[in-house]
């Protein structure tokens, strides 16, 4: 997979990588990735924090929480249409704004693309974090998403994509 890095920024500008990751000096600035590879000819932009956290954070967080969303962007080469990309900045922030105050999960990395958002989460447990998915999206429409739990106490999904946009 050709992967190319397009922009390297400081996430926490846009609010992005605030999290357990992050230590207690809210001053602090996690150094973040907006990335690019193409599937099957499509672009597919990622967007993470170029680090691991420590290893605490990853013992707490064992379980791999995707959310899917699958739409059709073959109107706008893989792309979300802007309506429906709108509804998934809502999604996403709701969720950012949930992570700030809780201690059950943090955001491993995003992607958009070939017709499918994904927002991946490592959790404390399934439980936990369909709880607090209820309640930080309890007053929106209803999404049309997937959530599927893996198993990776050692982070080997995020551990990828780290070895993926390093090279």
């Amino acid at each position: 997979m050709n992967k190319i890095i397009v922009l390297t920024l400081m996430l926490s500008i846009f609010g992005f990588g605030k999290s357990m990751a992050q230590s207690n000096n809210s001053e602090e600035e996690l150094k973040g990735i907006i990335g690019e590879y193409y599937e099957d000819g499509l672009p597919v932009i990622m967007k993470f924090v170029n680090e691991l956290p420590n290893q605490s954070v990853m013992d707490k967080l064992p379980i791999l929480a995707v959310i899917s969303w699958k739409y059709d962007g073959s109107q706008n080469n893989g792309m979300p249409l802007k309506k429906i990309n709108k509804r998934m900045i809502l999604l996403e922030e709701a969720l950012e704004d949930s992570m700030e105050s809780s201690k059950v999960f943090t955001h491993a990395y995003s992607r958009t693309g070939n017709n499918l958002k994904e927002l991946v989460y490592y959790t404390t447990d399934q439980e936990a974090f369909i709880t607090m998915l209820n309640r930080a999206l309890g007053s929106h429409d209803e999404y049309p998403i997937e959530i599927t739990f893996y198993k990776d106490k050692e982070w080997a999904e995020f551990k990828n994509v780290l070895k993926d946009f390093s090279e």
